[in-house]
C-alpha cells in the first residue's frame, strides 16, 4: 500500500511537470538517491527523485471493527493509520542547478494546490487507499543535516511532506460469535 501511495503521487506530480514543461520524459523517479554500497543510482539524474524517508503510526487508533451478519457478529483486527514522510529532492546536478530550483518550485506549487487525493479527485486511486493529505514538514536546519547525513548523502534542493492517512485495513475475519438477544416473553392464549 505504501509503493501504491508514492507511486500515484509520482503520476500525478509527473503528469502536471511533463505537461507545463511540455516534456516527453519522465521527469519524477520513485527511488533512493543512493545504492547500499553508497554508489549513486544510475538514472536519477535531472529528475526529481521521491523517496520514503519515515513511517510513523497515527496515535489516533480505531478499534477492532464488528460487524453484524445476521445472527452472528464478526470482528476484524483494528485498522493502523500511518503517516509517510516522503522527501522530494530536485537531482539536476552541475549546471543544471537552476532547473532544480525550478522543479522543485513546481512540485510545491503543484501539491499546495493539490494537498488532497481522494477517490473524487484521483479517480485511478487504488480503493484500498481512502485519500492521501499532504502536508509540509518543517525541519530545522539541525534536523535536516541529520536527516540528510543519515541518508548517506550531500544536500541537495529538497522538500519534506508528510503524507496523512495511508490505512491498512485487514479483510481478516479474527472470530465469528453469535449475536446474543433478550429473550422474548411468549405470550399465548392459554
Amino acid at each position: 500500500m505504501i509503493n501504491l501511495a508514492i507511486q500515484l503521487l509520482a503520476e500525478q506530480l509527473d503528469q502536471h511537470l511533463r505537461r507545463i514543461y511540455d516534456l516527453t520524459e519522465d521527469t519524477v523517479a520513485v527511488s533512493n538517491l543512493l545504492e547500499m554500497d553508497g554508489s549513486v543510482v544510475p538514472n536519477i539524474n535531472n529528475k526529481l527523485v521521491m523517496f520514503l524517508a519515515n513511517i510513523e503510526k497515527d496515535s489516533v487508533s480505531r478499534q477492532a471493527g464488528a460487524q453484524e451478519w445476521g445472527e452472528r457478529i464478526t470482528q476484524h483486527n483494528a485498522a493502523l493509520n500511518f503517516n509517510l514522510y516522503v522527501m522530494m529532492t530536485a537531482n539536476f546536478p552541475g549546471n543544471n542547478y537552476p532547473e532544480a530550483l525550478k522543479f522543485l518550485s513546481s512540485t510545491i506549487s503543484y501539491f499546495q494546490r493539490h494537498p488532497v487525493f481522494n477517490h473524487q479527485t484521483t479517480p485511478e486511486m487504488d480503493k484500498r487507499i481512502g485519500k492521501l493529505v499532504l502536508d509540509v514538514e518543517n525541519l530545522s536546519i539541525q534536523d535536516l543535516s541529520n536527516l540528510w547525513s543519515s541518508l548517506g548523502g550531500k544536500y541537495m534542493p529538497s522538500i519534506l511532506y508528510r503524507i496523512r492517512m495511508v490505512t491498512f485495513d485487514s479483510d481478516e475475519i479474527i472470530s465469528r460469535q453469535p449475536v446474543v438477544t433478550m429473550p422474548k416473553p411468549f405470550i399465548g392464549n392459554d
